[in-house]
């Protein structure tokens, strides 16, 4: 075999190889996004399944299922972008924030600084919601 057909051969191989890994990543790509889609559902039914058995829910669960329905919005703009929606974490924040505050209020009663804390850490992550927001978006 001569240094060119050699050389052809490697670039052959190494153009093969190349296709392979990034089909080998799409494919662990889209089984990720199905399980972590799955992990979704079936905690946000065990969740419901929580309340019903309850008898009732309260604003805290109701906010659990925006949670899990914001989860499973980033889970399908990822799977349509293939881009992180970095929007739909800070929702998902505000609404584990604002759960946490109506928790604590609802089983503590009283005024205190941690509510306080809770309340500037959901209008941080509001601002910046709004400066993170698209370029071609007007306001």
């Amino acid at each position: 075999m001569t240094p060119q057909q050699l050389s052809k051969l490697r670039e052959t191989y190494k153009i093969w190889l190349d296709e392979l890994g990034l089909l080998l990543i799409e494919l662990f790509h889209y089984l990720a996004l199905f399980v972590i889609g799955a992990s979704i559902v079936w905690s946000a039914v065990h969740a419901y399944w929580g309340m019903v058995g309850n008898g009732h829910a309260t604003l805290g669960d109701i906010l659990l299922l925006f949670i899990y329905l914001e989860l499973g919005a980033m889970v399908g703009i990822y799977f349509q972008t293939n881009a992180m929606p970095v929007r739909c974490l800070i929702f998902v924040a505000i609404t584990a924030l604002s759960r946490l505050l109506i928790g604590d209020v609802q089983s503590h009663h009283q005024e205190g600084m941690g509510i306080l804390w809770v309340a500037v850490a959901i209008l941080l992550l509001s601002l910046s919601t709004w400066l993170i927001r698209p370029a071609n978006h007007k306001s």
